[in-house]
């Protein structure tokens, strides 16, 4: 499924996506369209813009990953604000390209992501392990917020030089597999910090209930 508010940017995604060979099973110009159709059609991948009218792309990732965990998000967006791409990671979103790429780089992106691989560029992996250093230097304690391994920080290090996957496997001795789950694990911490912020505002406003695990 492509989400994007612009009609000539949208139907070009999804002329690219079809020509290579992608079955582009429902397309939607805002987020309220993207989650009424979601449920009907079930997309292995969502090609999903940030800057779409309300929801926004952040707030419908989490609810197509709330509704289905194997739903694979790639956000396509003209941003490349730190913000908006931790925002987009810490929603659900595996793969994050801004509009400046390329024909072949989108069609790269979303093969790779309907495996299920993460598409992770050297930017992005920066802001990752900033990310993770500001959670651990924070004043008030990080009881809860997951640590990286010495391994994964390793590798997120490797990432952000700009080194591939496969360079990062030879260099370090392990598979290409290896390196991949590495960087899916930091992702997913990541998003578990995201929850954990969430239940730790629940239970300081009183909003939790009795029951739950």
């Amino acid at each position: 499924m492509v989400v994007d508010d612009h009609p000539m940017w949208r139907e070009g995604v999804e002329r690219d996506l079809t020509e290579a060979g992608f079955a582009v099973v429902a397309s939607a110009g805002t987020g309220t369209e993207a989650l009424a159709r979601f449920p009907a059609t079930q997309p292995d991948v969502v090609v999903l813009d940030l800057q779409i009218p309300e929801p926004n792309g952040v707030a419908v990732t989490a609810e197509l990953v709330r509704q289905n965990a194997a739903v694979k998000v790639l956000i396509l967006s003209a941003s490349g604000e730190q913000a908006d791409v931790l925002d987009a990671v810490k929603a659900g979103a595996i793969g994050y390209l801004v509009k400046s790429a390329s024909r072949a780089e989108l069609i790269g992106a979303v093969d790779r992501v309907a495996l299920g691989d993460t598409v992770f560029t050297p930017g992005l992996a920066g802001l990752v392990l900033g990310e993770y250093r500001r959670l651990i230097d924070e004043p008030a304690g990080d009881s809860g917020a997951p640590r990286l391994t010495e391994r994964e920080t390793e590798v997120l290090r490797l990432v952000a030089k700009g080194l591939s996957y496969k360079d990062i496997a030879e260099r370090l001795v392990i598979s290409h597999r290896t390196v991949q789950n590495h960087v899916q694990n930091t992702l997913r911490k990541l998003q578990l910090h995201n929850r954990v912020q969430l239940v730790r505002y629940a239970i300081e406003q009183g909003l939790d209930t009795p029951g739950g695990d």
